[in-house]
């Protein structure tokens, strides 16, 4: 059991919490006795079940200490599955989260959801605007992470998250993929899991680099060019992806430009192909620019940023129009930045209805 707190009132309780620097500094909803045991229930495990440690601080990760980070972010007891997952995948050695959480990089878990859950869970919006405001699930759900990375991993800015600067998805970073919209199977199937799996997918990223192009149908090079003006965007020089190398990015096309590709006939894997063949740079470019990794790149006369298509993570999700969005990685650690995908455990019998979850408040 972790400590108990005391305080006067919700108010009092919430002052305490930012004093002692629990919080992302945004206001927290407290976590009482019965909304934590609440959302420990709705995880269908026992409290005391541990995952595994957090770095940097080595915390130990239990369903109790989770439950408390999805209270504290506001999210729904439908949420914590999904919660779960998340933080199982950070806490999979491939993920290298103590590196992560130190490294100077501007770097955070972003959440991808795929399967039945983003239903079930949520709903994890995946149209318009899905990093951003308004959206229920998809800010709780990205903030009890991070809260998770605060208080059980014990990540603080300038002590043991190092990150120069940050960026606004270490708040939160949560979206589904648009599979029904898709012209492509969801990403999850390309892991090896079936189409009717609830997956989470989770990967260290820099904030999105929106990718703007203007399609034009009658231009048989259409989607060549997309291709061109997306390679730049996620391994241009001023990247990790292009200097450190060897890393993963993720390649979030909005419907328009997904369908650009697919009806020129591409597939995913095709589309990660192209793009793997495009994110080269002559040597001499990579030593002008960024002479202090160059030893690094081997022989040959152009440098690849990445050591194969797999590296690069694609889906649809979005609204439909000119700009689509790319997510450079740190590339660093023993594992290279990699991501990882976990199943979501649903249980129906462990969900508890929002009218009686209010009852019992």
């Amino acid at each position: 059991m972790n400590a108990l707190l005391n305080a006067v009132d919700e108010a009092a309780a919430l002052e305490h919490l930012h004093e002692l620097g629990c919080t992302d500094g945004l206001p927290a909803i407290v976590p009482t006795l019965r909304r934590v045991d609440r959302m420990v229930l709705a995880s269908g495990l026992d409290a005391e079940l541990v995952f595994g440690e957090m770095g940097p601080a080595g915390g130990v990760a239990t369903v109790e200490k989770v439950a408390i980070a999805a209270v504290m972010a506001g999210c729904l007891p439908d949420y914590m599955p999904v919660v779960v997952a998340a933080v199982r995948a950070v806490i999979d050695p491939i993920f290298d989260l103590t590196e992560m959480q130190g490294t100077t990089h501007c770097t955070a878990p972003l959440i991808i959801v795929n399967g039945p859950a983003r239903r079930w869970c949520g709903p994890i919006a995946s149209g318009f605007g899905a990093l951003g405001p308004g959206h229920r699930a998809n800010a709780s759900i990205g903030r009890a992470l991070r809260l998770a990375m605060i208080n059980i991993g014990g990540a603080r800015p300038g002590v043991s998250d190092m990150a120069l600067l940050g960026h606004p998805g270490k708040f939160s970073y949560c979206l589904a993929e648009d599979e029904e919209g898709s012209p492509f199977p969801p990403l999850h199937t390309s892991f090896g899991f079936a189409p009717e799996d609830s997956v989470v997918t989770v990967i260290g990223a820099e904030a999105p680099h929106s990718v703007v192009y203007s399609g034009d149908a009658d231009d048989p090079d259409n989607h060549l060019r997309l291709l061109e003006v997306l390679a730049i965007g996620m391994a241009n020089m001023a990247t990790n992806n292009a200097v450190l190398r060897n890393g993963s990015v993720v390649v979030v096309l909005n419907p328009e430009h997904a369908y650009i590709l697919s009806d020129a006939g591409l597939s995913r894997e095709d589309v990660a192909a192209r793009l793997f063949e495009l994110a080269h740079h002559p040597r001499a470019e990579l030593e002008r620019l960024a002479s202090a990794f160059a030893g690094r790149a081997g022989d040959g006369e152009l440098v690849g940023c990445f050591e194969s298509p797999a590296q690069i993570l694609i889906l649809m999700a979005g609204g439909s129009g000119l700009y689509s969005m790319v997510m450079p990685s740190w590339c660093a650690g023993a594992h290279r930045n990699s991501a990882v995908s976990v199943r979501v455990e649903t249980d129906p019998s462990c969900e508890i209805p929002l009218e009686r979850a209010l009852r019992e408040e």
